[in-house]
């Protein structure tokens, strides 16, 4: 189609400043961009945040976070990514996987030999067609109140060849991101 943009004009930087401002740019000032303001968690901030501007304008974001995670009883780290987000007028032309595979590229840096993301029902095909994984099991999350189980689903992806998930349990010992 001649309205389709395809992703090749695009390129995903990292960027020096994510805020409230910047992620309206994005999805419009709303409440609840990310449809989990129901959920009733406690989130993070993301620390390294991605981006892909068009014409000046922020138009999709990934951000990244190390977290301490219990897999299994055996501690280790993990690159939290969220605030995912494309532009509603430009989703379904392979943002959210060039913003993602720029962000999955730094993470390959930070260490982790995993990736975690939360999110609604409803993406975790997207997320599949991106390569990600969905955990078939519960995550505990911290909160203030002490660990809850996450109510979103979870997904992983390996940062190194060799990452499995192990079996066991799984708790996020930090407020999710």
């Amino acid at each position: 189609m001649a309205d389709q943009l395809s992703p090749e004009p695009f390129t995903a930087l990292q960027l020096t400043r994510y805020t409230k401002t910047e992620q309206c740019e994005i999805l419009g000032d709303s409440d609840d961009p990310f449809g989990v303001a129901d959920v009733g968690l406690t989130w993070l901030s993301k620390k390294d945040h991605f981006g892909i501007r068009l014409d000046g304008r922020l138009v999709a974001h990934a951000g990244l976070l190390k977290l301490p995670l219990s897999m299994g009883g055996d501690l280790t780290e993990v690159v939290g990514v969220g605030g995912v987000a494309v532009a509603p007028d430009l989703r379904g032309r392979g943002l959210a996987r060039l913003v993602l595979a720029t962000a999955l590229d730094h993470a390959r840096t930070m260490g982790p030999r995993h990736g975690i993301l939360f999110c609604r029902p409803p993406l975790v095909p997207l997320y599949g067609r991106l390569g990600w994984r969905e955990l078939d099991r519960d995550v505990l999350v911290e909160q203030h109140e002490g660990p809850v189980v996450m109510p979103l689903r979870t997904m992983w992806t390996p940062l190194r060849d060799d990452a499995d998930w192990p079996t066991g349990e799984v708790r996020l010992l930090s407020f999710p991101m």
